[in-house]
């Protein structure tokens, strides 16, 4: 057997799977879990020519997608241009910025041998190609989460050097849009992307979950995942900080104010 191929892109933050299975008439309502899979007759109607049989394409809910056995540009072009038509905020010349090469290799091997750029694995399953896809699909989303973190930080970065600086109002626009960035940013990483649910054939299957947990541990997504979780609870603690000074600033405007108005009644009473 060859080795099989895998190509897995991060293009976006969510693609909705079930308008992409009625345009391509596949009567199966698919939730966040699994993914759908264009092969066969379908994927020769998108991309116009012959496919084999060991050619397809996986798409995630969570904005990942994984090619296997796709070597031709083209190919890879004309799925993204089909996929933007039902998710226009795709960018189609950044599509490259996260991605991932793997290869699927059949040998006579006692033991599975993973490395960063192939595994080895004695014997071949089915349920091979979507585990390694599912795995490199999520390592390429987090990918992009991690990158949309570090902007995060570069915001609050500048946020409090004008703290440094004496300038100690923020207003509560700017905490808001910030905040909803953080948000958005935990909803990405920790809900949609899913890394701690498991596909279906692992709880059918023993070998299939042996395998699914050895490439989970050596892409660290368990890791990564927690590393994204902590550094996300100190932003929402930064922004507790950012916060509370700001309404001090403003409750401290108003006591003041307060006491001014007080004294200009005063005054104006004991003017004669």
């Amino acid at each position: 057997m060859n080795p099989l191929t895998f190509k897995a892109f991060a293009i976006t933050n969510e693609i909705d799977l079930n308008k992409i299975a009625n345009n391509c008439g596949i009567p199966k309502k698919f939730t966040w879990e699994e993914p759908l899979i264009l092969k066969g007759s379908i994927l020769q109607s998108i991309l116009q020519k012959e496919v084999d049989e060991w050619q397809s394409v996986l798409v995630f809910s969570f904005g990942s997608i994984v090619f296997i056995n796709h070597s031709n540009d083209n190919e890879i072009s004309t799925l993204f241009k089909y996929i933007q038509t039902f998710e226009a905020d795709i960018v189609l010349r950044n599509v490259a910025k996260y991605s991932d090469d793997y290869r699927l290799h059949v040998q006579e091997t006692e033991n599975i041998e993973l490395t960063d750029e192939y595994v080895v694995i004695p014997e071949y399953e089915d349920f091979y190609p979507e585990l390694i896809s599912t795995v490199i699909a999520k390592s390429v989303a987090l990918e992009k989460t991690e990158e949309q973190l570090g902007k995060i930080h570069d915001k609050l970065e500048t946020m409090i050097d004008r703290l440094e600086k004496g300038k100690l109002r923020i207003g509560n626009k700017e905490l808001a849009r910030t905040t909803a960035k953080i948000v958005r940013h935990e909803y990405n990483t920790l809900a949609y992307i899913m890394i701690l649910d498991k596909p279906d054939i692992t709880w059918t299957s023993s070998t299939a979950s042996g395998f699914y947990d050895q490439m989970v541990e050596f892409f660290e997504l368990n890791d990564r995942y927690k590393i994204l979780k902590s550094k996300t609870e100190i932003l929402y603690n930064i922004m507790d900080g950012f916060s509370t000074i700001s309404h001090s600033i403003r409750g401290l405007f108003v006591e003041w104010t307060i006491v001014i108005l007080i004294l200009f009644d005063i005054i104006i009473n004991l003017l004669p």
